[in-house]
């Protein structure tokens, strides 16, 4: 396990590998920064958003496309520390006041998937929806609903199961979907594993060649492993009380990268907000880049 420079995000989330780049990207929510780490060199920069972007994936040609506070934007990322930033789209009904995206990422045909919160989390107000949105169609209707803190969202290697979690308290579920790779469309919502059976929290994942589904137990310390029909079959343990998402990358996809928040508690002094590289003994999937 490898940790990535002296970097401290108080909300690190949504690691992503960029293939054509050969580079990973992170985002640091509240600091409203997006972080990039060069595989080739090691070298780390980052820039700066003037909304907080909570998800990022790679577009094809270059640059990202991100969920923020007030829509879905594209940011490019040149040779200044400010992101430029072009508004793509926005829910039909708006972002209300409070609200914002949370985690997302591409399917397997290159559409953006990402879900609302209201960021109180204390509130624990149901108001989080799903959306997808593609060039073509634009930014879909509600796909799923009443969701308080929207998380987990991964893709099996066909593309034809979706995951989604949500990872506050009062709910710690992890659902799996019948996904139709033609229009886009989930159904057929079933429990893919009651995280409540565990100490933390299912916050944000990845899957592996194997089809199996990495998820991120916030508040636990850990990452775990299911299989597809919903089996726990490994568990690693981080040095972060609040890992927050997990990736895989690099040249061979056999590294899997580990964002985290900070806790605020003293035993977590040292790695709480770190971002760490591991080598778990399996390959993951290349992620689609939007709009490929």
């Amino acid at each position: 396990m490898e940790r990535v420079s002296d970097i401290r995000c108080t909300v690190g989330e949504s690691p992503t590998w960029s293939r054509a780049e050969s580079a990973w990207y992170w985002v640091d929510i509240p600091a409203r920064r997006v972080w990039r780490l060069d595989g080739a060199s090691g070298a780390v920069r980052f820039w700066t958003t003037t909304e907080m972007a909570a998800c990022v994936a790679a577009k094809a040609g270059g640059g990202l496309i991100a969920g923020m506070e007030t829509g879905i934007y594209s940011l490019e990322l040149g040779e200044a520390e400010a992101a430029a930033q072009i508004k793509l789209a926005t829910p039909a009904a708006g972002l209300g006041e409070g609200m914002r995206f949370n985690d997302g990422r591409c399917d397997r045909q290159g559409r953006f998937w990402s879900g609302t919160m209201f960021m109180d989390m204390s509130a624990a107000r149901a108001v989080g929806e799903l959306y997808r949105y593609d060039a073509a169609r634009g930014i879909s209707a509600p796909m799923v609903s009443e969701l308080i803190t929207q998380n987990g969202l991964a893709f099996s290697p066909d593309g034809r199961t979706m995951y989604l979690s949500d990872s506050h308290p009062a709910r710690r579920m992890v659902w799996a979907f019948d996904y139709d790779i033609d229009d886009g469309v989930p159904s057929g919502r079933r429990v893919f594993a009651d995280m409540a059976e565990y100490t933390g929290r299912p916050d944000g994942a990845a899957i592996d060649s194997d089809g199996c589904y990495w998820i991120c137990g916030n508040d636990g310390g850990y990452v775990l492993r299911f299989t597809p029909d919903g089996k726990l079959d490994r568990r690693i343990d981080v040095p972060m009380l609040k890992p927050a998402m997990c990736a895989f990358g690099g040249k061979d996809l056999d590294t899997l990268m580990v964002t985290s928040i900070v806790s605020g508690k003293p035993e977590d002094a040292e790695w709480g907000g770190a971002v760490v590289l591991l080598r778990p003994g399996v390959q993951g999937v290349a992620e689609t880049p939007f709009g490929l």
